[in-house]
């Protein structure tokens, strides 16, 4: 493959491309066991072979079925591109529409080698949040992209490209739902059929809206989470010789050591896959790597002596490292950790999402595809060895939470003692980020909006991160509340300190916390930009669906809603509809991310600024709604915070009016009347 060209020219039939495999010396997928009965392996492939004219069938037909047999998917790696995938400047791409040639970019990134965690098994990040499900959606959706003008709508089924429909200019180019399963059959061994049949897939969250920027997607919001957590847990400002100990570099995990240096702490991060390890290394994210435990703890404690910067990777099972912890305490007395969590894929546990720690790498990954139910078997003692010595370091003065990952939800699964006696079922005996920290963030509106410059210039980047900065500067100048004005100088500090930080991976990015006052602004400033020359190319604006009104997670986004409407949906699916009707240029409604399929819904948005005056008009309606909704239904369920902030944005715009809770004055009322 020579071209973009050539990429965007639809499925490549005559002649076929050479059939070269998996690739060797790059990260895979582990093995599926879907388990399929012969009828349903006859329909996984005849939905595979239906892309494809009669005349080549009888050759990939039995191709097919050995990926089927020997990977539990039907990847199609025949056709997997041989030209390098990156996210190229826009100008490069064949279309007819800027917005096309921006979806584009932004898909390509999300392929990247550098960025995507099994490149070749279109899995972004997460274990197994996929792009597409196969290799020739890929094909079809750049070519159909290639095609479509202002007046077409290209409609996605869970990775297939159903085609281009007719609609207006202000209609999305793009709509994307991935997971969509009547929720009676939204379970997680449905789940395994159903994708292996290739009739859905599992998005994660920016992976199948394509909006990945990285492991810098999740670095802000860690950096916050840390610092948050040492000023509550430990009562200081300064993370300076405090230990923060987790697990996982692979996908967006691997922002945990980079957060660690921008906060100042020591952060020791296990990782199993080696490969990952040394990625994180190379990519200077990572300052050290070991793989001996012995000098894991030395270097902790001489780092915690003098109180050094460090971050550093234990290519090992995080359950030794939590053991050794422990077994230092109970030797020693030393506690040589002070702040814990753990970023493994939980939400995937039974398929490479989390490793047991009886077994070596290669051998768990033997295991798991001979013998499912025994290596489930293996990841739930592990999961109960884990907690147990979690909660024997937290008798002293350690501090753990869950990183909104399922790990607290799979080791109750799995018997581990993390029961919270009297609490809901969102609670646990550790809390969830977003209870402590990221909740109030969330109800003041802030959340992980984020931007790409498409010209793939870092001149761009960097005009945009000034721009960004004097608008914040301004915002505190002209006078906002105490919360929110600490929450605009961490991000100055934050945007400040970025391109010391070597934080783009991939496409020019860069990832924001802002309000919806912010992101309005910061929108409105860069298409003036754009309009102005000042940015080369149009900027796609875009969000984490981790954010204020984006996901719907009893266990994750919306832990910290207790009026019993945790584990309903509506927020999600409202803010789907209506970025969608409010300017944005494609839009993505999800089941699954982050806590798992089945256990949340979320939403996102690209939103493609090109120095128009329909373009800030778009910024300005959807970005609106985009924040308020969430902040709305946060108010409703109780929370003061976005109590008072719904109530200064309805001042604000006269167009918003929203419905206030009355609080109920006397609990002897409620009382009263049930019990009288």
């Amino acid at each position: 493959m020579s071209s973009l060209q050539a990429l965007c020219s639809g499925l490549p039939l005559r002649p076929l491309p050479e059939n070269r495999g998996r690739w060797a010396g790059v990260p895979h997928a582990p093995v599926r066991t879907p388990g399929l009965n012969p009828a349903e392996e006859q329909l996984a492939l005849r939905n595979a072979l239906r892309y494809f004219p009669p005349d080549v069938q009888q050759l990939l037909a039995p191709e097919f079925a050995q990926e089927l047999r020997l990977y539990g998917h039907i990847y199609m790696y025949r056709f997997c591109p041989t030209m390098k995938m990156r996210a190229y400047p826009i100008e490069q791409y064949p279309c007819r529409t800027r917005a096309a040639a921006a979806i584009m970019h932004m898909v390509m990134n999300n392929l990247d080698p550098a960025v995507a965690q099994f490149p070749q098994e279109l899995v972004t990040y997460g274990g197994n949040g996929q792009v597409f499900s196969n290799w020739a959606q890929f094909w079809l959706t750049m070519s159909y992209l290639s095609q479509m003008t202002e007046e077409q709508t290209l409609v996605m089924y869970s990775g297939h490209p159903l085609g281009l429909f007719p609609s207006t200019p202000w209609a999305p180019r793009l709509v994307i739902t991935n997971g969509m399963v009547i929720p009676n059959y939204s379970s997680r061994t449905e789940y395994e059929k159903l994708f292996a049949m290739g009739v859905t897939m599992y998005g994660q969250m920016t992976a199948g809206s394509y909006c990945y920027i990285g492991p810098q997607g999740i670095v802000h919001g860690t950096v916050l989470t840390v610092l948050n957590a040492g000023r509550r847990y430990l009562g200081v400002k300064d993370l300076m010789g405090k230990v923060f100990v987790t697990s996982g570099l692979g996908g967006m995990s691997g922002a945990q050591a980079k957060a660690a240096v921008i906060v100042g702490c020591i952060g020791v991060i296990a990782e199993v896959d080696k490969a990952a390890l040394m990625k994180r290394h190379e990519q200077g994210w990572l300052m050290e790597v070991t793989s001996s435990l012995d000098h894991c703890i030395e270097r902790l404690r001489e780092a915690r002596k003098r109180k050094e910067v460090l971050s550093l990777g234990y290519h090992g099972n995080v359950v030794d490292l939590w053991e050794r912890l422990v077994h230092e305490l109970d030797t020693t007395g030393e506690l040589l950790v002070d702040l814990g969590s753990d970023q493994t894929s939980c939400h995937n546990p039974f398929n490479g999402g989390y490793y047991p720690v009886q077994l070596g790498f290669a051998e768990a990954q033997s295991l798991m595809a001979s013998d499912p139910a025994a290596f489930k078997g293996l990841v739930q003692e592990s999961l109960r060895r884990q907690v147990s010595a979690i909660n024997r370091l937290a008798k002293e003065n350690f501090f753990f939470w869950d990183y909104g990952n399922a790990f607290l939800l799979e080791a109750q699964r799995a018997g581990a003692d993390v029961e919270k006696k009297g609490a809901s079922k969102t609670e646990f005996r550790y809390p969830s980020y977003v209870q402590h920290i990221m909740g109030d963030i969330f109800s003041l509106g802030f959340g992980p909006f984020r931007w790409v410059c498409t010209s793939g210039d870092p001149q761009d980047l960097a005009v945009t991160d000034e721009l960004a900065t004097c608008v914040l500067e301004k915002a505190i100048a002209d006078g906002v509340n105490p919360a929110v004005k600490l929450q605009y100088m961490d991000n100055i500090r934050w945007i400040r300190e970025a391109a010391k930080h070597r934080l783009v991976v991939g496409s020019q990015a860069r990832i924001l916390y802002s309000d919806q006052k912010g992101r309005v602004a910061i929108a409105v400033a860069f298409n003036q930009a754009i309009a102005r020359g000042e940015i080369k190319a149009p900027v796609v604006l875009s969000r984490d669906h981790h954010d204020v009104s984006g996901t719907d997670s009893p266990f994750r986004e919306t832990s910290n809603i207790y009026d019993g409407s945790a584990f309903c949906a509506d927020m999600a699916v409202q803010n789907f509809v209506g970025d969608a009707f409010r300017g944005a240029t494609w839009v993505a409604l999800h089941n699954g991310g982050g806590v798992g399929w089945g256990e949340v819904i979320n939403g996102g948005f690209g939103l493609v600024l090109d120095g128009t005056q329909e373009a800030e008009q778009k910024a300005r309606m959807m970005l609106s709604w985009d924040v308020s909704n969430g902040v709305a239904r946060r108010c409703w369920s109780g929370n003061q915070k976005a109590y008072e902030i719904i109530c200064q944005t309805m001042q604000d715009n006269k167009g918003l009016v929203v419905t206030l809770p009355h609080e109920v004055a006397d609990e002897c009322v409620l009382q009263q009347a049930l019990w009288p």
